[in-house]
C-alpha cells in the first residue's frame, strides 16, 4: 500500500486543470529562480570590477557568500515551507527577491563611489569595507531565491514514495536555470545592455513570474500590486540617469563600454587618448598624434635586444606582442626598427575596435590576432626576434602568462638571438612581483635583466635566448645613431638602474601548478596602503 500525504499536509493543488496549471507555474518559478541566482552573481562581478578588479579574491568572496546566502535560504525556506505551505507565500518571496535585485544598482552606486575615495586616500579598511557593503546588498535577493527550491518541493510533494523524484527533478530544473544564468549575462546581456540593465531584467523576470502566479491563484489584488511594482521598476530603469559606470580619473571621458572581458574607458587628456580598463588605476595605451616619446614603458620595449652583444637596430626583423591593447608599443617599435612585421595578440575584440577608432592602430605591418596569448603561441610555428608581454588585467598579470612553462613556450618561438621583454608592475619600494617574474624567466633563459621606468612605477624584465652580458647594453646604446632609440636608451641608462638578475631560487619560480600572482599583488596593495 502506498503511503500518501493529506491535502492539509501537502497544501498541494488538486489534480485538476487549475492544479496542473499551477504545477507548471511552480516549475517556472524554480527555473527563473535558479537562473536569477547565478545571473546575479555574474552581474555582481561586473558591478564590482570597475572598482575592485576581478581577481580570484573578488570571485572567492562572491562565490562563497552566494553559497552562504543560498544555504541559509535552503534551510530557512524549508522550515517556513513546512509551517506555511502556501503558494501565495512562495510567490510573495519571489516578488521580494525581484524587488531586492532591482534595488542593487541604485543602492550600490554611492557605496562604490566611496570606495574610489578610500583607494585614493590609501584607506584599505574603508576600501574593503565598501566591498563588503556592496556584497551584503546581494544577501536579501539571493537568500530569498534560496527559499524557492525547498518551498516548491513542499508544494508539489503529494506522495512520500515519489519524494526523491520530486526533489531531484526540481533541483535539476533549478540547475538547468543556473546554467542559463551563467551564460546569458556574459554572452548577451552585459555586452548588449550593460550591468545595471542586467540586474533590472532579472528583477523584472522575477516580478513578472510572481504577478502571473498571483493571477493564477486568483489573488488578483496581490497580482496587480506586483505588476505595478514591476511597471514602476521598468519606468525607473528606463529614465534613471546612472551616468558613467565609474567617473574618469585621468581626463575627459570620451567612450565607455562593457565588453565580454573588460570594463573599458577611453579618456582624453591634453590632446592624448588614454585606454583605461576595469578598476581604472592604470593607463594601458596612449596615443598623442603630436608626441614621439611617452616617457613610459611603451618606449622601452625596443631596448630589449641591445643586451645582446653587437646588436644593431637592423638585427630586429620581427616581433610579437602578447597584450596588444590599443597598440602603443607597436608605434614605438616602428619608431625603433621601422615597419617590421609585428603580430599583436589581444584577447578582447572590443579593445581592438577602439584601438582602430581612437588610437590610430592601423599600421599595415601589424597583424592582429584576437586570441589568448598563450593559446596563440601554442598553436603557432612562427619565430621572432622580439616577444613582448604586457597582458595586465590591472593590477594582475594572468598567471598562465608568467610561468616557467609559458616562458619555455616563448623561448621556443624566439630566433637564436631573440629576446623576451615583460612589463611588470611594482610600487616605489616593493619589487616582489618583478623579482618573481625575473626568477621564473631565469629558470628558462641564460641571462635576465631588469631596469625601472619610474614615470609609471613599472619595471621592464628582459631575457635573452643566447648568453649575453649586462655591459653590452650601455655599449650598444652609445653606438646608436641619434634618434628615438638612443634617446630612450640614454634615459634608461641614467635613471633605470639597469641590473642583471642572477639569483636562482626555486621558491620564487612560478609554475602552471603554483603561480600565486594575486596573493603577491594583494600583499603589495595592502602594504602600500599601510605605508610599509
Amino acid at each position: 500500500m502506498t503511503t500518501t500525504l493529506t491535502e492539509q499536509e501537502s497544501a498541494a493543488p488538486a489534480s485538476s486543470p487549475e492544479g496542473r496549471l499551477f504545477d507548471r507555474l511552480v516549475l517556472l518559478v524554480v527555473f527563473i529562480g535558479g537562473t536569477s541566482s547565478i545571473a546575479i552573481e555574474i552581474a555582481a562581478s561586473r558591478l564590482l570590477g570597475p572598482y575592485f578588479g576581478t581577481s580570484t579574491f573578488i570571485w572567492a568572496n562572491l562565490i562563497g557568500l552566494t553559497l552562504l546566502y543560498l544555504s541559509i535560504g535552503y534551510y530557512v525556506g524549508g522550515r517556513i515551507a513546512d509551517r506555511w505551505p502556501s503558494p501565495r507565500l512562495l510567490l510573495a518571496i519571489t516578488a521580494l527577491a525581484g524587488i531586492g535585485t532591482g534595488l542593487i544598482p541604485p543602492l550600490s552606486r554611492p557605496i562604490l563611489e566611496r570606495s574610489l575615495t578610500a583607494f585614493a586616500n590609501l584607506s584599505v579598511g574603508a576600501f574593503y569595507g565598501s566591498l563588503v557593503g556592496v556584497i551584503l546588498l546581494f544577501a536579501i535577493p539571493v537568500t530569498l531565491l534560496g527559499f524557492v527550491s525547498p518551498f516548491a518541493i513542499r508544494l508539489r510533494m503529494r506522495r512520500v514514495a515519489s519524494a526523491g523524484n520530486t526533489a531531484g527533478s526540481l533541483y535539476a530544473l533549478s540547475t538547468v536555470g543556473s546554467i542559463l544564468g551563467s551564460f546569458l549575462p556574459v554572452l548577451l546581456l552585459i555586452p548588449t545592455v550593460g550591468t545595471h540593465w542586467t540586474f533590472y531584467i532579472f528583477a523584472l523576470a522575477l516580478l513578472a513570474t510572481a504577478a502571473l502566479g498571483f493571477l493564477l491563484v486568483r489573488a488578483f489584488w496581490f497580482g496587480g500590486l506586483v505588476a505595478l511594482v514591476a511597471a514602476l521598476l521598468l519606468v525607473f530603469a528606463s529614465f534613471a540617469n546612472h551616468g558613467v559606470v565609474r567617473p574618469s580619473e585621468w581626463g575627459t571621458l570620451v567612450h565607455e563600454e562593457e565588453s565580454q572581458y573588460n570594463y573599458i574607458q577611453v579618456e582624453k587628456q591634453n590632446g592624448a587618448y588614454l585606454l583605461v580598463l576595469n578598476d581604472g588605476h592604470a593607463v594601458h595605451s596612449i596615443y598623442d598624434p603630436a608626441a614621439t616619446y611617452y616617457n613610459g614603458y611603451w618606449d622601452d620595449f625596443g631596448l630589449a635586444p641591445f643586451f645582446n652583444g653587437g646588436e644593431t637596430p637592423g638585427d630586429v626583423k620581427s616581433a610579437a606582442l602578447i597584450g596588444l591593447a590599443a597598440g602603443t608599443v607597436v608605434k614605438q617599435l616602428n619608431r625603433s626598427f621601422g615597419p617590421i612585421p609585428i603580430d599583436g595578440v589581444e584577447i578582447d575584440p572590443d579593445i581592438v575596435k577602439l584601438g582602430r577608432q581612437y588610437f590610430a592602430m592601423n599600421e599595415p605591418n601589424l597583424n592582429v590576432y584576437v586570441q589568448d596569448g598563450r593559446y596563440f603561441l601554442e598553436t603557432s610555428d612562427r619565430r621572432y626576434d622580439l616577444i613582448g608581454i604586457d597582458a595586465y588585467q590591472q593590477p594582475y598579470i594572468p598567471f598562465h602568462l608568467v610561468t616557467r612553462e609559458y616562458f619555455q613556450e616563448v623561448s621556443d618561438h624566439l630566433n637564436d638571438d631573440g629576446v623576451v621583454v615583460v612589463n611588470a608592475g611594482r610600487t616605489e619600494t616593493d619589487f616582489r612581483l618583478v623579482n618573481v617574474i625575473a626568477a621564473t624567466m631565469k629558470s628558462v633563459f641564460p641571462n635576465v635583466y631588469i631596469f625601472d621606468d619610474n614615470y609609471y612605477t613599472n619595471s621592464i624584465v628582459v631575457a635573452t635566448k643566447s648568453p649575453s652580458d649586462v655591459t653590452n647594453f650601455a655599449r650598444n646604446i652609445q653606438q646608436l645613431q641619434p634618434g628615438f632609440l638612443k634617446t630612450v636608451g640614454q634615459r634608461v641608462l641614467q635613471t633605470g638602474n639597469v641590473r642583471e638578475w642572477t639569483q636562482e631560487d626555486p621558491k620564487l619560480v612560478f609554475t602552471d601548478d603554483k603561480a600565486p600572482v594575486e596573493r603577491i599583488v594583494n600583499r603589495m596593495i595592502v602594504d602600500a596602503a599601510r605605508g610599509e
